[in-house]
């Protein structure tokens, strides 16, 4: 199994060593998850002003976000279904504002690469259909984060 990254810092403050962490934390995320089959995803880094476009556009929401994730796998209702599609998964889009991520890392002391690494974590588990609406479904996602997060020794220190 392997899973196809491609990532743009559109921010150009992601040095080559934080994009390649990115990279391999998305790797074991999909061997944990178990996609077991090629998988394509897109990571595009942002600052808030982007970021907060692309949730006023999709979501209505005129506010900057943290991460926001596109899924191609999601069925739409009275979206044509495509017969004979490819062998290989496209997962989506994953948008992240490195701004965001930043003040948050500094809300929630801890570093800057696991903030990063959470915030990619949960938009990858979003691709992966993932959701936190209901309680329950809340808990899984965060379960599942921190347990790929650790596995994977990305921890809150």
């Amino acid at each position: 199994m392997m899973l196809i990254i491609d990532l743009f810092d559109e921010t150009e403050q992601l040095d080559k060593q934080i994009q390649d962490n990115i990279k391999s934390l998305l790797q074991h995320a999909a061997e944990e998850e178990q996609i077991g089959q090629d998988a394509e995803l897109t990571v595009t880094f942002v600052n808030n002003e982007k970021i907060q476009q692309v949730n006023a556009e999709y979501r209505g929401i005129d506010q900057p976000t943290d991460v926001i994730s596109f899924a191609l796998e999601d069925q739409v209702e009275g979206e044509v279904q495509v017969i004979g599609a490819p062998t290989q998964r496209i997962l989506g889009d994953i948008i992240l504002s490195v701004e965001k991520a930043k003040e948050q890392a500094g809300d929630y002391g801890h570093s800057f690469m696991r903030e990063l690494g959470f915030l990619v974590v949960h938009g990858f588990l979003h691709l992966l259909g993932y959701d936190h609406t209901e309680e329950d479904e809340e808990k899984e996602m965060f379960k599942r984060q921190e347990a790929i997060l650790g596995s994977f020794g990305l921890t809150r220190s």
